[in-house]
């Protein structure tokens, strides 16, 4: 992508890197996503990626700017699994609208401080237009089919807890202006910062609705519904299993594991309680001789090899486990190590060997042999599953293991016996417990296997924007409605700067810099609609710019906003197909107010960083000079 961009090394080239990585980011946006072939002319091989976090995972840029780009996608996507294209996106967007700054004079000062305030503007109108999840359904019924329904007409409201939580977290020292007007930014490496809440310790006022989930569901589908219908179907069976009875209108991710299963079609996607092993052949025949009892199970933290030793406490990200067969060929310490663990396991009674990590092919077969069933790979979900249901200790070494360790009450049946992929029989296993528990596992099927990862994105994709709308409860207009409704706030906030009276002198560039931060917003609306197949780019922008000029504050914007992508662009002369009164009209698109909010603000972050490198790779630091503090951006 870089080596097809012109780059000015005159100008900030950062700026333009940055401009240049996001355009691999326009075909993943909006419901109609497209697959890409990468190839690798080195090796020959290739990869289908389906979105902005995968194309740069198989690209692995190497400069400055795109290794900083990846690691930023990387750790946005860790921990909301959504959200990367539109946060590259608006980089390159707003990357380009320094870039114009730049070229028209306006200092780095000027720029930072106006762009913050331009965020400021936003997150304010999102914290306006938020939508109550309480208000989305009256039935807290929860069905598969349920993603069939419409939506109806959704009032959307100013939250005041959505607007509290907005300026709350931006007035803890994330991001503040100066008295100079100058943005001090908190960031870290990978700009960003885990929170977690424990939503069951806060006492909760009772409430007389729930949230219909399956309504819900609807407008956080993104044009997943495949997808979302599993997720649906997961958070009905933890609703009908949560043993402390809590209501359908939680949904726990961190108790969901998929499991991936090639050769079969699509359709043949599942959702069962428990978790459900793909197994050889010899760990089949075990597991049919150990149905219908009651396991003793043993947990292992790492691998179950002679080899493995514990890395520390901290645990490393990006780290992948390869089974290395070096590892375990045969030696006399190997074979002791061997006679010593199986022994232990048998007089322990153990029955079931669930390992996080990799299992030598030695170690599963002299298991099998002793009808001891060895489950590796397993994710932390399930050991922490298991642990609680069963009373086992997790430990890092089998030779560590002792009866207090030992839990009791596992369960391993067949689910299902198959011919894969060129009439290769394969056989899956269900692990459960005998009390009931939330741990649910989706299937995931495909006949290519390149689209199996496309799939499993796409569901955690979906599976986290619904765990954050039940959690967070408030949502924000979707299809394009909220960016809208922001440049329209950024338009007369840009306005107010130019009028000849309010003193304006202080920083006369303040309106073109807010003006050009709407611009990319519009952009990214225009993109998402000629990504639906109704709309030409010229018509796309034509279309917003004449709603934005339409709107005058007289009807609600969601209703204004969602005639967007009503009317389509037809190739028989440009005819639009009729649009529904505003009565009709509903706003069937929702996204996660969290979610928006961290993309807006890390794609600001990014920009601002590169903005600031360059300019200190091209005018350099005088640290002598008086003031040279003053115009830095603060890490």
């Amino acid at each position: 992508m870089l080596a097809s961009s012109i780059i000015n090394h005159r100008q900030h080239v950062g700026l333009q890197k940055l401009s240049a990585l996001a355009g691999i980011t326009h075909s993943s946006l909006g419901p109609n996503k497209k697959y890409k072939f990468i190839q690798d002319e080195a090796s020959g091989e290739s990869a289908l990626a389906c979105s902005c976090f995968r194309v740069l995972e198989n690209l692995q840029p190497t400069c400055g700017v795109g290794q900083l780009v990846y690691e930023t996608i990387q750790a946005h996507q860790e921990v909301y699994h959504t959200g990367s294209g539109c946060l590259l996106f608006l980089a390159g967007a707003w990357s380009r609208a320094a870039l114009e700054c730049l070229q028209r004079g306006i200092s780095v000062a000027h720029i930072i401080s106006a762009m913050s305030e331009g965020m400021d503007v936003c997150l304010d109108a999102c914290g306006k237009c938020g939508v109550s999840t309480e208000s989305l359904g009256e039935s807290c019924t929860v069905t598969s089919q349920g993603l069939g329904l419409h939506l109806s007409k959704i009032p959307t409201v100013e939250a005041p807890h959505a607007s509290c939580h907005l300026r709350g977290t931006r007035g803890a020292g994330d991001e503040t202006l100066n008295a100079s007007g100058r943005r001090k930014v908190k960031l870290s490496r990978h700009f960003h910062e885990t929170r977690s809440v424990d939503v069951s310790a806060v006492p909760q006022p009772p409430r007389p609705e729930l949230p219909d989930v399956a309504h819900i569901a609807v407008g956080l589908s993104h044009g997943c519904v495949s997808a979302m219908k599993l997720v649906v179907e997961a958070s009905r069976i933890q609703s009908e299993n949560n043993p402390q009875g809590v209501s359908c209108s939680t949904f726990d991710v961190t108790k969901v594991v998929t499991c991936v299963l090639p050769g079969l079609p699509e359709e043949h996607a599942s959702v069962l309680q428990g978790c459900i092993v793909l197994v050889s052949d010899e760990q089949a025949s075990v597991a049919h001789h150990l149905k219908e009892q009651r396991l003793k199970v043993a947990l292992i933290n790492g691998d179950l090899s002679d080899t493995y030793r514990h890395l520390g406490f901290k645990s490393l990200k990006g780290v992948q486990c390869v089974r290395d067969r070096s590892h375990f060929s045969s030696s006399n310490k190997e074979e002791e190590w061997l006679e010593e663990t199986v022994a232990l396991l048998l007089d322990l009674e153990v029955n079931l060997v669930v390992v996080s990590g990799l299992a030598g092919e030695k170690v599963i077969q002299r298991c099998c042999r002793r009808h001891i069933l060895v489950v590796d790979k397993a994710k932390a979900p399930v050991v922490k599953a298991l642990a609680k249901a069963t009373g086992a200790v997790p430990v890092t070494y089998a030779t560590q293991l002792s009866r207090r360790c030992v839990g009791a009450g596992a369960k391993a049946a067949i689910w299902r016996e198959f011919r894969g992929r060129e009439g290769k029989p394969s056989t899956t296993v269900n692990i459960s417990t005998a009390e009931s528990s939330e741990l649910v596992t989706v299937i995931l099927t495909s006949c290519l296997d390149g689209k199996l990862q496309a799939l499993e994105d796409q569901f955690w994709a979906c599976a986290h924007r619904l765990h954050q709308a039940l959690t967070g409860k408030v949502l924000l207009p979707g299809a394009g409605v909220t960016e809208m409704l922001c440049v329209h706030h950024l338009h007369k906030r840009a306005e107010r700067q130019v009028e000849p009276r309010g003193g304006t002198a202080a920083h006369p560039y303040r309106g073109v810099v807010l003006r050009l931060m709407a611009d990319g917003l519009i952009d990214y609306v225009a993109t998402v609609m000629v990504n639906t197949g109704m709309f030409s780019k010229v018509r796309a922008r034509t279309a917003v710019s004449q709603q934005l000029q339409a709107y005058t504050g007289s009807q609600g914007i969601a209703a204004k906003f969602s005639q967007l992508l009503l009317a389509g662009d037809q190739d028989n002369g440009g005819v639009s197909s009729p649009v529904e009164s505003d009565e009709a009209i509903a706003v069937k698109v929702y996204d996660s107010l969290v979610v928006k909010q961290e993309v807006w603000r890390k794609a600001l972050d990014l920009v601002l960083l590169v903005l600031q490198t360059d300019a200190e790779v091209i005018t350099g630091i005088d640290q002598k000079a008086d003031g040279a503090q003053g115009h830095l951006m603060l890490l």
